[in-house]
């Protein structure tokens, strides 16, 4: 739900500017319809962002005692960043008829760049977690904390562009199945084709860049994290010219990877652009300090399994586009688009996975443990729950009101 909260606005800014652009009031009316499943979602966003606060001084008091300082600043402007998508979101839903055309549409794009600001913010402060920096430790705690080079540390570049894209492929995707089913009932409906137009635009080049930023990703967590990629790929043994794995499932007792599909030299070329590269094993390391190799190799591979097929599957969109002129709606390619829609916020998940379990075992990576940064106090198992009921009841309360959004009749301009 944060991902398509991210990406929303977008997408209601870029129909509000085509109805503009050409006077056609069917964007006006998609306009409108985005307009209201962004409300719900910011909504949800603003409950979820509060209990955020509560968990984490419960259930991770000694993470915020000792990250607290380094990781304020970006949290602090995530909560400028809301108040100001608060600020207009407002101004964009009652004013379609108390202010002009422009500042409307003005309002839209700002609710649009805000929302992308607080997805910034906050993985500014998972680089960090990833790779620490802007601080001396003295007895294990972070001394001589310069606030700039913690929120902008090693590498935050990639990440950050990895995690906007994301939201937005994942979001593109799933609204371009959404309306793709409903023109396979409806093929004449304007109304889901100009949806899926606009989603499967922003779909095609988004998708198309992401394998490009986890190109940039996969050589940062090379120099970074050099452990985490040894567990992304499998990889036990230090080698020179390190093969690339597809596929395969880990074996910690053996050192091996079975039945992967090994491209030779494949790892040492992606992940420092050499034939004959030296990619460090997990056997370099000390074996308390491996993450769980198999889920993130897993799900690793998952990722790339469905960023591959969505890229490929945006390839082929725009091949029929440039052939057809025109927007491709043959009913194998629509019912190929209503069937890949999920795998966007599955290469999502399993991306998260990869990012947050092959940290481990460090919350702060080489600097906090995860086990000395839960809290230690028994009796929280009730907090615990709670949040976990309060964001099992806020995800059924988004599904129901977004699916009551999609039910709800469309009125086909003229």
């Amino acid at each position: 739900f944060a991902a398509v909260g991210v990406a929303m606005p977008l997408f209601m800014a870029i129909a509000e500017w085509r109805w503009h652009r050409t006077g056609d009031r069917v964007f006006l009316e998609l306009a409108r319809r985005w307009a209201k499943g962004t409300a719900i979602l910011f909504a949800v966003g603003a409950v979820s962002g509060t209990v955020i606060s509560f968990e984490l001084g419960l259930l991770w008091p000694r993470f915020m005692q000792f990250a607290g300082a380094l990781v304020g600043m970006p949290f602090s402007l995530e909560g400028f960043a809301f108040f100001t998508e608060a600020i207009f979101l407002g101004i964009y839903l009652y004013g379609w008829d108390k202010v002009s055309p422009r500042l409307h549409l003005a309002s839209a794009v700002i609710v649009a760049a805000s929302g992308a600001a607080s997805a910034f913010f906050v993985t500014l402060a998972n680089a960090w977690m990833n790779v620490p920096a802007g601080f001396e430790l003295a007895s294990g705690l972070p001394t001589r904390i310069d606030p700039l080079v913690a929120m902008f540390p090693p590498g935050w570049g990639r990440e950050v562009i990895h995690v906007l894209l994301s939201s937005y492929v994942a979001t593109a995707f799933i609204v371009a199945a959404i309306h793709a089913r409903a023109l396979l009932r409806t093929p004449a409906s304007r109304f889901h084709r100009a949806a899926l137009a606009i989603s499967l635009s922003v779909a095609a080049a988004t998708s198309m860049l992401q394998p490009l930023s986890g190109d940039v990703s996969a050589r940062g967590v090379a120099v970074n994290q050099p452990i985490k990629l040894a567990a992304l790929e499998g990889q036990f043994a230090t080698e020179v010219g390190a093969p690339l794995r597809l596929g395969g499932l880990p074996d910690e007792d053996a050192r091996r990877t079975r039945g992967a599909i090994e491209i030779p030299h494949g790892l040492s070329l992606l992940a420092f652009h050499q034939w004959n590269a030296r990619v460090k094993g997990l056997d370099d390391f000390p074996r308390r300090d491996w993450p769980k190799v198999v889920y993130v190799h897993l799900a690793f591979q998952i990722m790339v399994a469905c960023g591959s097929l969505l890229a490929l599957l945006s390839l082929v969109a725009a091949a029929l586009r440039l052939r057809g002129h025109a927007l491709p709606l043959q009913r194998w390619f629509l019912g190929a688009v209503a069937l890949a829609g999920p795998l966007g916020f599955v290469a999502l998940e399993a991306g998260w996975m990869v990012t947050e379990l092959g940290r481990q075992p460090y919350v702060v990576h080489g600097a906090l443990r995860t086990s000395d940064a839960v809290t230690a106090v028994r009796g929280l198992a009730l907090p615990f729950w709670a949040f976990t009921a309060l964001y099992l009841f806020l995800s059924v309360a988004v599904a129901v009101l977004l699916r009551r959004q999609l039910a709800a009749p469309v009125e086909e301009p003229a």
